[in-house]
């Protein structure tokens, strides 16, 4: 009789593998080579693609179909991929098992210009909310993740997840991140704070940081336009469990997933602290 895994035990069979994943994705970026750009994307973030994205992809689907086969998967690349068809369902279904989701490298810009922010990030999804994710980076040898209602964790990725150490978001730096198409608040909250808008600060030789940055207190909050579930929702969720303040842009709690389209949360503001997440309501208000 088929027994449904715990969000735990999915992470901890999967993650010996993500390590491996991760050092295959770190090694081989200073010589990736490039695959045409996705047809679809609203900006060169979205649009870009490496032989990294469909490896780790790869390598994922492998472990899933082999270990958790009537689970349902959604990777980014999942029209590229041959194991698409193998899977039970794509959909975020509101019976039945998990969806596990994956960005095989979220940040494959910051990945193809030599930056060490790129991330594997993987989650479970229940119809309500996530239930789990873990976000690694190769680069840093590090890796977050949270089971829900647990609270965030952080280690190294020699140490397997009850070796992590509980993570708090504290003693942020005064910068706020501005996803695409948030940039017209940069001047409202250049009052307060240095503000990062990603579409016209985005460098290749210089380093800015990602959603991620919430995590290592690199930013102090963000405000993005939509929350994809597989990457800044997931990131949103790390930094609510690890203690931020993460809401839509009314201020308002986040939908059930199972009501949201396109695998995406509607905007999102994270946010380190009470303040921070007044100034940005109150910037997301003005428009």
């Amino acid at each position: 009789m088929y027994s449904k895994p715990t969000p735990r035990v999915i992470l901890e069979t999967l993650l010996p593998h993500l390590r491996v994943a991760a050092a295959y994705a770190r090694q081989i970026q200073p010589m990736i080579g490039t695959l045409p750009s996705k047809e679809e994307g609203d900006n060169f973030f979205a649009a870009a693609l490496t032989d990294a994205d469909l490896a780790v992809q790869n390598l994922v689907e492998v472990v899933l179909l082999g270990n958790f086969p009537q689970i349902s998967f959604y990777g980014e690349e999942f029209e590229l991929s041959g194991n698409t068809k193998y899977f039970r369902s794509l959909e975020l279904e509101t019976e039945g098992d998990y969806l596990i989701t994956l960005d095989p490298i979220d940040g494959t810009q910051f990945y193809k210009d030599g930056h060490s922010n790129y991330q594997i990030i993987l989650s479970v999804l229940s119809a309500n909310e996530f239930e789990a994710v873990i976000a690694i980076s190769p680069a840093l040898n590090v890796y977050f993740y949270t089971i829900k209602g647990e609270g965030t964790f952080r280690g190294t990725l020699l140490v397997d997840l009850e070796a992590c150490e509980p993570l708090k978001v504290t003693n942020c730096q005064q910068r706020i991140l501005l996803g695409w198409e948030m940039g017209e608040l940069a001047v409202v909250l250049k009052e307060h704070y240095e503000v990062i808008d990603v579409a016209t600060c985005y460098s290749q030789k210089e380093q800015i940081p990602n959603l991620n940055g919430i995590l290592s207190g690199e930013i102090a909050g963000a405000v993005i336009r939509r929350g994809k579930f597989i990457d800044g929702a997931a990131i949103a969720f790390l930094a609510k469990e690890a203690g931020c303040i993460v809401t839509t842009f009314d201020g308002g709690k986040l939908p059930p997933l199972s009501e949201c389209s396109n695998y995406s949360l509607p905007g999102l503001i994270v946010a380190s602290s009470q303040s921070v997440h007044q100034h940005l309501l109150e910037a997301v208000r003005s428009l």
